[in-house]
């Protein structure tokens, strides 16, 4: 599945794990963080972790909790970051417990959170920075670096050496990969020679429009605005909604549609935002520059929604806007709010802007749901459903095959972090394009490397 990201390189002198993601989608899958990590936390030297995505850094303080206390090695713009997102999930999953508790509509008595946030503030004194491209050592044996992965800001691959008794054996995690030409990131760097590689599959089995993201965001906005409703979009608070409020500023700027208001009704990405800023030299703003605006994340259309009365204040709003929130699967978070009071109308439209898993609520639309469970009530849909794939954050086949393009043949390649058609997709097109032996393995395999 594409969430709970975990992968642990155990040696004869230690543990490192890369990535401690958090399990989403469908119940049997989020009944994983609660189960008893592989192996005792406190036998773990490190973790290293590619970006700060909840899928892939969400579990670190039930890690902490259950006695983990080496450091966590990411890129100095994931630290940044990370607090962010882990306060936040925390919030969630501590409000989720309580109107689950007030509502009675869990199984559980009383509900409980998975962590807290005095467990977040435990983990974050661990982290500890490293520049890209500079190498450090995770445990006696096990030494990494960082590539710029091209999937958010701080995001990373990680080139990884482990030393034994025959020498040098190099591993290649992929993290997660972006896109080229992708609104406001970078493209990521050529991957590196390794004898195995452990590669996402999000997209593998398909190619993503071959439409430009802002021709793509415009003619939705435009839809959704002649509707004369919302239009409602369940956004990561870090990343994605920061690359919607440039693209919409920038299609705004140049005349190409209406000024109507912008809200971020999310705290962590007015904050996010900010983090942003203060990283300006990791990002690319050629959308901008080719429509001849200033090249900036302010807008004067953007009005923020910290607190919970200017998020109900929003209710208030008749007429065409544009609600950008918090969670990106709709998992939970201020989206679910938006969603509950504006489904039935037929006026708005609700922005699906990148990969739902299979269970989320997010799916469920896609997928044409009729109705959505929200807090324990079934909210009929009315509301027309729009998907902006060109705003995905995930390479696809193709930009995969092209970052690998050029590498020697791993010994192994490994495919991970996709549904299975994805996966057996990609794997497909790695055997095409390269010739190459891959394996999509299971949770819990453990594979033996011959170093």
């Amino acid at each position: 599945m594409v969430s709970g990201s975990r992968h642990l390189i155990e040696t004869d002198a230690g543990r490192v794990l890369v990535d401690c993601g958090l399990f989403q989608g469908e119940k049997h899958l989020r009944e994983r963080n609660w189960a008893a990590f592989p192996v005792p936390p406190g036998t773990i030297d490190a973790v290293v972790l590619t970006h700060g995505h909840i899928d892939h850094s969400g579990w670190l303080p039930r890690l902490v909790k259950e006695g983990f206390k080496g450091p966590i090695h990411t890129s100095p713009a994931t630290a940044d970051l990370l607090g962010l997102l882990l306060y936040d999930s925390a919030k969630c999953q501590e409000e989720d417990a309580f109107y689950a508790n007030r509502k009675g509509y869990s199984r559980h008595q009383p509900a409980l959170p998975l962590y807290d946030e005095r467990d977040v503030e435990r983990t974050l004194r661990l982290v500890r920075t490293v520049p890209r491209e500079e190498w450090f050592k995770a445990s006696p044996e096990v030494r990494c670096r960082f590539h710029d992965a091209g999937h958010m800001l701080g995001s990373s691959f990680v080139e990884t050496e482990v030393s034994g008794v025959a020498g040098v054996c190099r591993l290649l995690f992929s993290g997660d990969i972006g896109r080229y030409d992708a609104p406001l990131y970078k493209d990521p760097v050529a991957a590196t020679s390794c004898d195995y590689l452990v590669c996402e599959s999000t997209y593998g089995d398909r190619d993503h429009p071959a439409i430009r993201p802002l021709d793509d965001l415009e003619a939705a906005t435009k839809e959704a605005i002649a509707r004369g409703g919302m239009m409602l979009v369940a956004s990561f608070a870090v990343g994605r909604c920061q690359q919607l409020v440039y693209l919409l500023r920038t299609l705004m700027a140049a005349g190409r549609i209406p000024e109507v208001p912008v809200w971020i009704d999310s705290p962590m990405a007015v904050e996010a935002t900010e983090v942003f800023r203060r990283h300006v030299a990791e990002h690319d703003f050629s959308e901008a520059a080719m429509a001849g605006v200033a090249e900036s994340l302010a807008s004067p259309f953007v009005r923020m929604a910290k607190t919970a009365a200017e998020s109900k204040a929003i209710n208030s709003h008749d007429g065409p806007g544009i609600v950008i929130a918090s969670s990106g699967m709709m998992n939970g978070g201020r989206i679910l709010h938006h969603l509950a009071q504006r489904l039935p109308d037929p006026k708005t439209t609700v922005l699906v802007a990148g990969f739902q898993a299979a269970g989320t609520r997010g799916r469920s639309l896609i997928d044409g749901a009729r109705t959505l469970r929200i807090h324990g009530r079934d909210i009929p849909v009315r509301a027309a459903v729009r998907r902006v794939d060109a705003l995905s954050g995930h390479a696809d086949r193709n930009e995969i095959v092209r970052w690998l393009d050029g590498l020697p043949a791993p010994k192994r390649t490994f495919l991970v972090h996709g549904e299975p058609v994805a996966a057996r997709g990609m794997g497909e097109r790695l055997r095409e394009s390269f010739g190459w032996e891959v394996t999509v393995p299971a949770i819990g395999d453990t594979v033996e490397l011959d170093c």
